[in-house]
C-alpha cells in the first residue's frame, strides 16, 4: 500500500504502541478512518504517522474543497477523525494532524514526518503523560418577571385599584434590566473564578471564543469555553475540582470533556504547508 491518497490523523513515536492500541480496539468498536477505511502507520526517522488510504474522488484537492462546503458531511469526518485520534491516545502520547490532511501516497505521509520532524518531537516530549480536559459554563438567563395584569402597560384608568402610573411601571421595568444585567455579571465572574482556578491546577490553559448557539445547538450563553492541559495521574482530582466549582455560582452550568488527546496544545497550525497536504480545515475546540 503506497500509492494513492492518505488521509494523516496523528504523530506518535516509532514503538510499535499505535497499530498495537488500534488493533486491540478495533477489534472491540470496529474502529475505523473518514472514508470507513482502517488506519495504519507509516514510520520513519523515528515517528510514525496514523494514516489511511482515501478515495480521490471525495479528498483530492478539488472535490475536498467542495466537499468542507457541506457541513453534515464535515462534522461526519470531524467525528471519525477524533475517534481515531483518541484511540491512539488512550494508550500513547499522540499529536492530532490537523483535520483534511492529505497527503499523495506514503511516500507522502515520510516527507511530512522529515519537514515536521524537529516540532513533532518537541511536541512529543513536551506533551508526554498529558491530556486536555475541556470545561464550558453556561449561564441561563431567568425571563423577566412580568407586572401584574393590571399594570403591564401604561393605565388607561389611573384611579384604577392597583393601577400604576406610566413613570412607576418604567422604574419597575429599569428595575428588572438592572437584576438581569447583575445577574450577567455573577455569572461572568463565577466564569473567571472557574477558569482562574483551573489554570491554577493545569500546566497549560488555552481560552477559546464562545461556541455559537445556532452551531451548538445550546441556547444558554456560553461563557467560559477552555481546554486545559493535565498530567494523567491528575486527572481524576482535575475532575473533582471542576465538580466543585460548579456548585458555587447556582447561576452557572459547568460541562466537563474529556480527557482527550491535546489537540489545543500541539500547535497543529504549524504542519500547514507539509509537502503533499492537499487539504485542510478548521476545527473550534
Amino acid at each position: 500500500m503506497t500509492d494513492g491518497l492518505r488521509y494523516a490523523y496523528a504523530v506518535v513515536r516509532d514503538t510499535g504502541a499505535p497499530e498495537a492500541a488500534l488493533e486491540a480496539v478495533t477489534a472491540l468498536e470496529g474502529v475505523i478512518g473518514v472514508a470507513d477505511e482502517s488506519v495504519y502507520a507509516v514510520r520513519h526517522l523515528g515517528l510514525a504517522v496514523l494514516a489511511g488510504a482515501v478515495p480521490a474522488e471525495d479528498f483530492d484537492e478539488g472535490p475536498l474543497r467542495e466537499r468542507l462546503e457541506d457541513m453534515a458531511w464535515l462534522e461526519k469526518m470531524a467525528r471519525a477523525h477524533q475517534r481515531v485520534v483518541d484511540t491512539a491516545g488512550a494508550e500513547s502520547c499522540v499529536i492530532p494532524v490537523r483535520l483534511a490532511t492529505v497527503c499523495h501516497g506514503d511516500e507522502g505521509l515520510r516527507r511530512m514526518l522529515a519537514t515536521g520532524r524537529e516540532r513533532f518531537a518537541s511536541a512529543l516530549d513536551r506533551l508526554e503523560g498529558r491530556v486536555e480536559w475541556g470545561v464550558k459554563a453556561y449561564a441561563t438567563q431567568p425571563a423577566a418577571a412580568e407586572p401584574p395584569a393590571a399594570t403591564a402597560g401604561a393605565p388607561s384608568t389611573p384611579n384604577s385599584p392597583g393601577a400604576l402610573s406610566g413613570r412607576d411601571y418604567l422604574r419597575r421595568r429599569k428595575a428588572q434590566r438592572q437584576a438581569a444585567e447583575r445577574r450577567w455579571g455573577d455569572t461572568e465572574e463565577g466564569a473567571r473564578l472557574v477558569h482562574g482556578t483551573l489554570s491554577g491546577l493545569a500546566e497549560q490553559s488555552r481560552l477559546h471564543p464562545p461556541q455559537d448557539p445556532k452551531l451548538s445547538g445550546i441556547s444558554d450563553r456560553n461563557v467560559l469555553n477552555a481546554a486545559y492541559l493535565v498530567r494523567r495521574e491528575d486527572s481524576a482530582g482535575f475532575a473533582e475540582h471542576v465538580g466543585e466549582l460548579a456548585g458555587r455560582t447556582p447561576a452557572l452550568r459547568v460541562e466537563l470533556t474529556g480527557p482527550w488527546a491535546p489537540y489545543s496544545f500541539t500547535a497543529m497550525d504549524e504542519t500547514s504547508g507539509t509537502e503533499g497536504e492537499t487539504g485542510r480545515a478548521g476545527a473550534d475546540g
